[in-house]
């Protein structure tokens, strides 16, 4: 018995840990083990190829430069970073998320060679991600000065969260953002279904977990943005990942 343990502690000490960053095309991405949305972004490409898109995105739409001032609200493991990086260089860039290990990641190998890319964690609670966060009150404030913000891009965020909490989102976004600035997000939107449905039954994905998927009714979405003084810029239904939609949005003037 001995021998054995002796031989299993021996072949436990060659086991090398799974690397947790890969270096590709001069970009360093997290492995496909850390990699959150669909099957497709465990390909390194696809995910290099994404993360340029999202940068685009930006650029195309919100005419986006290295001058201007960007929130990533529910930044993951620095996915749009890493795209802005590469096509624009350094950047006033801030990016924020409850999971304090995606967080560690991108301050470990995206902060410490990029100084202009600052990353925070926030423990806010989600039932999804953060059961242990604070949840958050009518007293919620982002710690980041008011009218300091050009874009706020937000993916796959209030597709997982609470109407409650994305009023509240949207309220400090009023304050955080300089006067011309501009919001992306996605969400599931679509017609002819409630005003909101968390988990809907026999929708396009299967639910695993609470609030895999937050489902609003278009008008009614778009009503909340009109109600919080925000106009929509752009729509797009069921183009982005899993099916979520992407609304883009100015302040009304």
């Amino acid at each position: 018995m001995k021998r054995v343990m002796n031989k299993i502690s021996s072949l436990t000490k060659q086991i090398i840990p799974i690397k947790q960053y890969i270096n590709v095309s001069g970009s360093i991405i997290p492995s496909p083990d850390r990699r959150w949305c669909g099957p497709e972004f465990k390909d390194d490409n696809f995910y290099l190829m994404s993360a340029e898109n999202e940068a685009k995105r930006l650029i195309e739409n919100f005419h986006c430069t290295p001058k201007s001032r960007v929130l990533d609200l529910g930044c993951g493991q620095g996915r749009l970073p890493i795209g802005i990086i590469r096509l624009l260089g350094h950047i006033n860039y801030t990016g924020i998320d409850i999971d304090r290990n995606s967080v560690n990641w991108c301050k470990k190998h995206i902060e410490k060679a990029h100084p202009s890319f600052h990353f925070k964690y926030l423990d806010l609670y989600n039932e999804r991600y953060n059961r242990k966060g604070i949840k958050i009150d009518e007293n919620f404030r982002f710690d980041i000065e008011s009218k300091s913000i050009d874009i706020i891009y937000l993916f796959s965020v209030f597709s997982h969260t609470t109407e409650n909490d994305m009023r509240s989102y949207l309220k400090e976004f009023l304050r955080i953002l300089d006067n011309e600035g501009k919001v992306f997000f996605t969400t599931f939107v679509e017609d002819d279904v409630p005003n909101i449905s968390i988990n809907p039954e026999n929708y396009k994905l299967q639910c695993t977990g609470p609030l895999h998927i937050v489902r609003y009714q278009k008008e009614y979405l778009f009503s909340i943005l009109d109600e919080y003084g925000y106009s929509i810029q752009g729509f797009t239904h069921g183009t982005e990942a899993d099916g979520q939609s992407g609304i883009y949005l100015s302040i009304k003037t």
